[in-house]
């Protein structure tokens, strides 16, 4: 007797593949070995299937079994009773499966194993290749089984043979109304409230830097098509690694779900009986309580997730060293510098030959000891691993030898090494579950990090010349053996989809050999800086790429310029001021488009908070606290309470009073550029930080109200577009300087570094234009209208900031208006008569000139003449042509 059975709880694909090879065995009995999954039973009681004088393994004698069809199985442990057979040597045994084989496999005299996404797939390959045509039913029950095993053909296990068979079942009259009411199905109440308790019990662990989502739940009833929801829970919460269990009645089930190649969950499966795909595998556990199952569950996760990460991956490099003739006092003075806890010892021929610990350090600095050579305290008993090295052999290392770092050693030369902190944040990996599109991909200067790919953002956001110059800045860093990094705003802002084309671009090595290296692929110019090892490329149409070596800095005292040293692109992020300004994306062509996180910019930016890297940030550079209300303001974003209370901590310090005038010039012109001036000004007043420049600055009630006229000024001016630029954060300072002294001003001015032009504008026309105001109030308080001459030169002489700074001043509507007089038409006119008209109708050269053309003007202005022709009569008229004097009116 011939059989053909699938696995137990079977499923559309199971059925599927049975109807199929019912084609293949037309004399063969079909048999169910167990139940069935619930869409399947619905199924069977709606379908014809009776035709097909389907059995149940109870309702046959095992002993007359000569031939077993398996289909969609090839496990002994999922075909129920059919396992007692299995080693009867008189047995055939035809296996058609999709799952993957291994040491468990049933061994059949026929085998048809290809791991494709549905076993119908396979035998729809045997329909192709001998010529057979399924009825319009049989192919709608195989694409059925087809279509559930691939997901709709949408799991990553889904092969370009799924989709022949698809194509050519629908060829064949499938009926994809009918597979949709069976494969898409409401939600019973019972499933409603079992996805409930699992979303509830959803937990994730971190395995070997992988994270694993668990979830559980026990109920006293059965409910079916776990999968399914399995299926939606993984889709709520974007997770990559699922496994669900859940206690019905007597028995337990396990679904898993996997993502990613670390975790083949069908592997994993085979320790509870079970097994599957990599992607997708289930079991059935009976004998053992939940919450064992559990605890066995987290236990052999260790054995079989796996890590492709090695040393070369979680290194850190270049690394800073000590000659063995180093005394404990240079070590203690490196790592103070560079927050080091470790420190790699090297002898002449650059081997490593120990290791220094800051615990050592000063321990030896609280005993006096610190002349001594660091050949005298320094570790020699240690672990050294190669690039190649296991996430295992560095755990030794780190645990067993209880080293703080472990040194990457290629042929002989120190290349890099590895942290407990490198090791603990791979091994704790990402928490912040929130951001989607991720993948693990491997950093040879840092952390095997959660990566978002940026590519479809940049496609998107980006004009196409910038796509383009960013492709080309990759593919000569490649040509050149580098890598290199798009950093800071960037960054940041093309993930708030806000615009920014500061392009800034960081080289881990050369940074001016870089650009030079670019200039000769396109036309542009370099322009270098060697001290720092930046550089600006600049493009003929003016357009600017800043480029700078990966750099490390460090401070020999508060608030002073910082010293540079070339490092790592990870060394280099940190030295800047806040987390969501450490965002890097990869221009490489192998990673392009790859953001790097590794200071939570993510997270931060995701909770609008300002947050500063460590805890002397402020101390170090002071300029970063009015950098904070910027970027607070700016962004919409909040301080962070750790950074505020470090803030205010800075401020009780007077850390500021130790910058130069000049660069806090540089920060108060940017906040004052900003269009949320007036918020950011009330946060500095807060902080208690204008007080620096000057104890006499406020930014009070009045100032706001002159502030909020300012911005009315400023936004009319701009509605005019006359094409003129002016400088807004200048009209902002004399706003700020308002309430201060002529003294005041200059002290404050003198003390920022005021360039010599705006100095004018400082300490000349701002006090002259208060003394104006005073002067146009009598005038508004007197009689009559002022002519347009009294205007034009009530305002002439003075810089545009100043006149919008004037109406910002002025309460008044009819002085206003005024001024829009000026601005609008007044101030454009011009004489049309020159020097050489004059010489021309007799005139001697002389400074009375400047007479006549002030006379012309004042006429134009009050309208009393347009053309040449009267200009020339009026001076005819009011100037002798003999010495220039005015004319003698006739009586």
């Amino acid at each position: 007797m011939d059989v053909i059975a699938t696995h137990v709880n079977a499923d559309f694909d199971g059925l599927g593949a049975m109807i199929a090879a019912k084609r293949l065995y037309p004399e063969a009995l079909l048999v169910f070995p167990g139940g069935q999954e619930r869409g399947l039973r619905d199924f069977l009681l709606h379908s014809t299937l009776y035709a097909y004088g389907v059995k149940r393994v109870r309702d046959i004698d095992l002993s007359e079994v000569t031939r077993l069809i398996l289909v969609d199985v090839s496990r002994s442990a999922r075909i129920g009773q059919f396992a007692d057979i299995i080693d009867n040597p008189d047995l055939e045994i035809h296996i058609y499966d999709h799952h993957p084989v291994d040491e468990d496999t049933i061994r059949g005299q026929v085998e048809f194993l290809e791991e494709v996404g549905a076993t119908t797939t396979i035998m729809i390959q045997l329909f192709m290749e001998r010529g057979i045509v399924p009825t319009a039913d049989e192919a709608t029950m195989m694409m059925l089984g087809l279509y559930e095993d691939t997901g709709h053909l949408l799991f990553s296990g889904t092969t370009p043979k799924d989709f022949q068979a698809a194509a050519f079942l629908l060829e064949h009259g499938a009926k994809l109304n009918t597979v949709a009411d069976f494969l898409i199905r409401e939600m019973t109440s019972e499933q409603v409230d079992l996805l409930n308790e699992l979303l509830k019990s959803c937990q994730k662990i971190i395995v070997n830097g992988i994270e694993i989502a668990i979830a559980f739940a026990s109920i006293d009833y059965y409910v079916g098509d776990i999968s399914s929801l399995v299926h939606k829970l993984k889709d709520m919460e974007n997770l990559n690694v699922l496994i669900v269990a859940v206690r019905m009645e007597d028995r337990i089930f396990l679904v898993g779900r996997s993502r990613l190649p670390e975790m083949h969950i069908g592997e994993f499966f085979q320790e509870f009986g079970g097994g599957g795909h990599a992607f997708a595998a289930s079991a059935t556990v009976r004998d053992l309580p939940l919450a064992q199952l559990l605890d066995r569950i987290e236990e052999l996760l260790h054995k079989h997730v796996r890590s492709r990460c090695e040393a070369r991956d979680l290194m850190s490099a270049p690394v800073k060293t000590l000659p063995v003739s180093s005394t404990l006092a240079a070590a203690r003075g490196l790592m103070t510098r560079f927050s080091f806890n470790a420190i790699p010892v090297l002898n002449d021929q650059q081997q490593v030959v120990g290791i220094i610990t800051r615990q050592v350090v000063e321990r030896a600095a609280h005993h006096k000891l610190l002349k001594m050579a660091v050949s005298e305290m320094m570790n020699t008993d240690f672990q050294q691993v190669s690039p190649g090295a296991s996430l295992t052999e560095l755990q030794q290392g780190i645990i067993e030898h209880n080293q703080r770092c472990i040194p990457i050693i290629d042929a002989g030369t120190l290349v890099g090494v590895v942290t407990r902190t490198d090791l603990l944040r791979y091994m704790l990996g990402d928490r912040d579950s929130s951001i989607d599109e991720f993948q693990r991909l491997p950093d040879r200067n840092g952390l095997q990090l959660k990566r978002k790919n940026l590519q479809r953002l940049l496609e998107t956001q980006l004009p196409e010349s910038i796509k383009v110059l960013l492709q080309q800045l990759g593919q000569v860093a490649d040509q050149l053996g580098l890598r290199i990094y798009l950093v800071g705003g960037f960054v940041r802002d093309l993930l708030l989809r806000q615009p920014n084309l500061d392009v800034d671009v960081v080289v881990e090595g050369d940074g001016i050999g870089f650009a030079e290296a670019f200039a000769k692929t396109i036309p542009c110019r370099v322009r270098t800086h060697e001290k720092f090892g930046t550089a600006v490329i600049v493009f003929p149409d003016g357009f600017k790429v800043d480029i700078a070596s990966a750099r490390l800095e460090y401070y020999d005292r508060p608030a002073v310029l910082p010293r540079v040293e070339h490092a790592s692109i990870r060394h280099d992020l940190y030295r800047r001021d806040f987390t969501i300004n450490t965002l890097t994306l990869s221009l490489n062509q192998d990673s392009f488009g790859q953001m790097l996180d590794f200071f939570g910019g993510q997270r931060d930016l995701k909770d609008k908070s300002i947050r500063v890297l460590h805890n002397l940030s402020f101390i170090e550079d002071p300029t970063r606290l009015f950098r904070a209300v910027r970027f607070e303001q700016r962004l919409g974003f909040c301080i962070g309470r750790q950074t505020e209370r470090l803030m205010r901590g800075a401020v009780r310090l007077r850390s500021v009073k130790k910058i130069a005038g000049p660069r806090i010039l540089n920060e108060l012109e940017q906040i004052l550029d900003e269009p949320r001036v007036v918020p950011a000004l009330a946060r500095l007043e807060q902080f208690d930080l204008l007080k620096f420049i000057d104890p006499q600055l406020h930014f009070e009630k009045k100032t706001a109200s002159l502030f909020i006229a300012a911005e009315q000024a400023s936004s009319w001016f701009d509605l005019l577009y006359t094409g003129e630029s002016y400088r807004r954060w200048l009209v902002y300072l004399l706003c700020l300087f308002d309430n201060l002294s002529e003294k005041g001003v200059a002290r404050v001015s003198f003390w920022l570094g005021v360039q010599t032009k705006d100095q004018v504008v400082l300490l000349e026309q701002l006090p002259a234009a208060k003394q104006l105001l005073k002067v146009i109030k009598l005038h508004r308080n007197g009689s009559g209208e002022p002519k347009n001459s009294d205007i034009y030169s009530w305002f002439d002489g003075y810089s545009l900031e100043v006149i919008l700074y004037l109406m910002a001043r002025s309460e008044n509507e009819k002085f206003r208006k005024w001024i829009s007089l000026y601005i609008t038409k007044l101030r454009k006119e011009k004489v049309i008569l020159d020097g050489a008209a004059l010489i021309s109708l007799g005139f001697s050269p002389g400074k009375y000139f400047q007479d006549i053309f002030k006379m012309l003007l004042d006429a134009r202005l009050n309208l009393e003449i347009n053309t040449r022709e009267e200009e020339i009569l009026l001076v005819k008229q009011k100037f002798s042509v003999a010495d220039g004097s005015p004319a003698v009116s006739g009586g």
